[in-house]
């Protein structure tokens, strides 16, 4: 267990070290925030600093790093290091920049952020690009924890019309609730329940670690397991970097930090609900990639058990790990922690796309009749897909397939658009052009050879051979672009 305890301590001393460099390379200053010069009453809203934590924990969370920390447990203990070392010098920084360039451009979304600093064509595409993320994310985690309610209050489907009927009935009530989440004002619903699934949250991987020892579980260290423990024999790169998205850094994050710094008293809280929230992110998915390393059985040097539990889905899983750790409390727990962590994650994608279009089209939002207009489609096309998936006529599980490449591939956009924005500051672009960097060979070794990428080709599927130079290679160019435009901008100081 030695391993997790100094990965511990690095996540921690991270933040108080590593985050306060990158804070004071940012320098924030006592100029009025958003919440302050706009304050609608509506999304730019003055909330306390203890709460925007909370909230921007809970947003950014829901069960990424949970599930996908327990996943990346498959390769060993090896994903701690991806999960302290990413959140740390990647994760972290990306977070912070979200949050922190959004509060400096009015509150902006991330699509408007990004395109202020990396051009106008760079500015369309992300705008497209997150309304689609966002309303898919919103979807999935409106169908799923409408299925988990299913199974756990009625296992045998003995509900008036069967399960089918009851499925459909919690999907319409968990849209409804987004509905009304997405449309009212951010602190009468999110700003007073999200800290109570926060808490919750934190709670649950508290009691994880503390079951571990107390229960007789041995955590494997680093040294004695330094290689690679997926039954599969997947690689770990790029893989391993792009499933352990939320423990570690992800995209998505950047989408939901905008509601935060339009909730911000002063830029100096910044380091604490952004960087902070991350770090605590990484903590929360140490522990779970923990648990799956620890509890299951090792077959062959490989992780045959977890695989197991695993196939079993994400429920099933969690319920697992919290029943082995913490008894009944941890039945609770896992009920809680499947069903509500998801929502806190679909209600503010669907608010997040609601505030992209009016950013996109430049409609206020102080208005209830402007914001019924973006609710209507926004929560109509979620409940399309969801109900439609529900109905068996149309399937978003392709789809959503994509979703761990694309999200990889959001967050190394905004790390260049972190790094523009340093270069023509004239400040450490390094702090955000190295992830970026790092960020671009990983997505782009894992959409070479990812079976849903071009790895559908049976000549490039886990094609090492192939897909690292390219990686290596596209990197190299995204530097390169990046240096050149440094360079034109010093050239004109």
């Amino acid at each position: 267990m030695i391993s997790f305890i100094l990965c511990l301590l690095i996540l921690i001393c991270g933040y108080f070290t590593y985050g306060k460099f990158v804070d004071n390379v940012l320098a924030p200053d006592d100029r009025d925030t958003p919440a302050v010069t706009i304050n609608d009453g509506v999304d730019y809203v003055v909330m306390p600093q203890w709460k925007l934590f909370l909230v921007e924990l809970l947003n950014i969370a829901g069960l990424g790093p949970i599930f996908g920390a327990m996943q990346g447990a498959l390769w060993g203990p090896i994903v701690f290091l991806w999960i302290t070392f990413g959140t740390v010098f990647a994760g972290g920084v990306h977070d912070y920049f979200a949050g922190m360039l959004s509060e400096r451009n009015n509150g902006d979304s991330i699509s408007e952020v990004t395109g202020t600093y990396l051009g106008p064509v760079m500015k369309t595409i992300m705008r497209v690009f997150a309304v689609i993320l966002l309303v898919m994310v919103g979807t999935v985690f409106a169908v799923g924890p409408a299925g988990l309610l299913v199974k756990l209050i009625d296992p045998e489907g003995t509900g008036r019309g069967g399960a089918f009927a009851v499925t459909t009935t919690w999907l319409a009530i968990i849209l409804i609730y987004y509905f009304i989440a997405t449309f009212i004002s951010i602190d009468k619903i999110i700003g007073r329940i999200y800290p109570i699934f926060g808490f919750c949250l934190i709670a649950m991987a508290i009691g994880v670690a503390i079951g571990l020892p107390i229960h007789g579980y041995a955590t494997p260290e680093i040294w004695s397991h330094f290689y690679n423990m997926h039954p599969k024999g997947t690689p770990v790169w790029s893989f391993m970097f792009i499933t352990v998205a939320c423990g570690a850094i992800s995209g998505f994050h950047s989408t939901q930090a905008p509601l935060m710094a339009r909730c911000l008293k002063s830029e100096r809280q910044g380091r604490f609900v952004f960087y902070g929230a991350m770090v605590a992110e990484g903590i929360i998915a140490l522990v779970w990639a923990a648990a799956g390393c620890s509890i299951y059985e090792v077959t062959g040097g490989l992780n045959t058990g977890l695989e197991a539990i695993l196939a079993d889905g994400q429920s099933a899983a969690i319920y697992d790990v919290c029943i082995k750790t913490m008894g009944k409390v941890g039945v609770a727990l896992a009920m809680l922690g499947v069903v509500a962590c998801p929502i806190t994650s679909g209600d503010t994608a669907f608010r997040s796309a609601r505030l992209t279009l009016a950013d996109w089209f430049r409609i206020d939002q102080d208005s209830w009749k402007k914001r019924l207009a973006l609710c209507i489609p926004v929560l109509g096309v979620g409940a399309f897909l969801g109900f439609g998936n529900t109905l068996g006529f149309l399937s978003y599980t392709v789809i959503w397939r994509y979703f761990s490449w694309t999200n990889q591939t959001l967050a190394m956009i905004v790390l260049w658009a972190g790094a523009m924005y340093l270069a023509k500051e004239k400040k450490n672009f390094w702090i955000c052009a190295v992830p970026a960097t790092f960020m671009s060979a990983v997505s782009a070794t894992y959409f070479c050879m990812a079976p849903e990428c071009l790895g559908a080709i049976a000549a490039l599927k886990n094609n090492t051979k192939v897909a690292y130079p390219v990686g290596i290679i596209v990197a190299i160019v995204f530097f390169c672009i990046f240096w050149g435009a440094h360079k034109r901008i010093a050239a004109k100081a």
